[in-house]
């Protein structure tokens, strides 16, 4: 189940974009699974329907789920092998920046690489999470 923080400054849209990516991850959304409409998506999290659909295309852009025109919207899994440069870029500036925050919070590289290591073990192995319950 996506959760929602409405209080976030991270829009609702890549709220559940990032919790659909998180729920693939940890294999509790698996390839071929369907995935609910976006009426009723937009009805359970008590959004608009414009705000879950958004979500869905960010999620199809990026080859995650795909639409079957009269069967329904899937899981097409984490893109393993496929790299978008573009987004890597993005998300390597993005690093760049919370690596900064993290320096001016008295961080040095050994306690950075530390966090996104954990980070990463949470990606990897944390499959007793349940990611409805923590926004990612």
């Amino acid at each position: 189940m996506v959760q929602l923080d409405f209080r976030s400054s991270q829009p609702i849209y890549e709220q559940i974009v990032t919790q659909y990516k998180y729920r693939m991850l940890q294999g509790y959304l698996k390839k071929g699974d369907a995935v609910p409409s976006v009426r009723r998506l937009a009805l359970e999290l008590n959004v608009t329907p414009g705000t879950v659909a958004k979500a869905y295309r960010e999620l199809e852009q990026q080859g995650l789920i795909e639409t079957v025109r009269g069967k329904g919207t899937f899981a097409v899994g984490v893109a393993e092998n496929i790299r978008n440069e573009g987004v890597i870029q993005r998300v390597r500036e993005e690093l760049k920046e919370r690596c900064i925050e993290l320096v001016c919070q008295g961080l040095d590289r050994a306690e950075i690489i530390g966090l996104v290591e954990e980070i990463m073990e949470e990606l990897r192995g944390g499959a007793g999470d349940d990611p409805g319950e923590k926004p990612v």
